[in-house]
């Protein structure tokens, strides 16, 4: 009996002990805390029942299940580099960047199995549509309008899985290498071009404003040698008319000028060239004036 007693007490206490665990395991599945910027979908029963944000929340256990955990910060997936054909027929490597966030847990949860995998489908095909209607450079110099018409379209397709297509990129966009050498040949050649025209228009300038310094220098030589011809002009019509004022003033006889001819004489007959005189009848008589005058006349 007392063993049986024992036994019973033992039996007792696990019975306890494993009672205390089921509450233990019940209030630790009830409690749930969810963290900042996540989101649990809970189904009861197999059904969608509700959707817990950041806090502290009860279930129901063994009735409420948890169906997914759903971050609902802004993410970034970057997609492998995909072959796309232009509108010329040059084929491109393109790689991409999604940055998208999710609005609705629920409708991410049950209106797509994977929508990770959606979006990079789904991108890729838009992707193809939009490159193969541009050629190869309007895709080189077209990417903010390229981008724009992705998220115009991702934005469209992925707001029913209660996903928001926030910004998309295009990291990098590789022609083939042969086509990569002849655009750096095209390039080089546009440089060279720029670089002579350049050199032309220099070398034209600096012709013109030559021709200008020149042009300038001559005008103002011409204009110093025409002031000097007039200043010298001037001083030689006010020494010619400071003597022939003398001269006026002092009242000369037809003797004294006839005089004053005969001295410059000599200085007119300087140098080796010939010369022709031409002697004036006024200049005889004035020379037979001064023949008189220094007594050469004799009756």
């Amino acid at each position: 009996m007392e063993f049986l007693a024992t036994a019973g007490g033992t039996v007792g206490l696990i019975a306890l002990i494993l009672f205390v665990l089921f509450i233990v395991i019940i209030v630790v599945r009830a409690v749930q805390i969810v963290p900042q910027s996540r989101a649990l979908v809970i189904e009861r029963l197999g059904k969608f029942h509700s959707v817990m944000y950041a806090g502290l929340h009860l279930v129901v256990p063994f009735l409420d299940r948890i169906a997914s955990r759903v971050d609902l910060r802004e993410q970034v997936t970057s997609f492998p580099p995909q072959p796309v054909i232009t509108a010329d027929n040059v084929v491109v490597s393109i790689d991409s960047v999604i940055y998208y966030q999710v609005n609705d847990p629920m409708h991410a949860t049950y209106e797509i199995a994977n929508y990770i995998q959606a979006i990079e489908q789904l991108t890729i095909t838009t992707l193809r549509n939009v490159i193969g209607s541009l050629d190869l450079e309007a895709t080189l110099t077209s990417r903010d309008n390229i981008n724009a018409q992705l998220r115009g379209v991702l934005d469209e397709a992925t707001g029913r899985w209660g996903i928001r297509v926030n910004r998309v990129e295009l990291k990098a966009i590789d022609p083939p290498p042969s086509i990569q050498h002849a655009m750096e040949q095209q390039l080089r050649a546009e440089r060279d071009k720029r670089a002579a025209i350049l050199t032309a228009e220099g070398v034209r300038q600096s012709q013109i404003l030559k021709a200008e310094g020149e042009k300038q220098s001559a005008i103002l030589s011409a204009e110093g040698d025409a002031q000097a011809a007039v200043t010298r002009a001037q001083g030689e019509a006010e020494a010619i008319q400071t003597v022939f004022d003398a001269i006026h003033n002092g009242n000369p006889t037809p003797d004294l000028l006839s005089y004053q001819y005969l001295q410059m004489l000599p200085q007119i007959a300087q140098g080796d060239a010939s010369k022709v005189w031409v002697v004036p009848t006024e200049l005889t008589a004035a020379l037979d004036a001064v023949a008189k005058g220094f007594g050469g006349s004799k009756n």
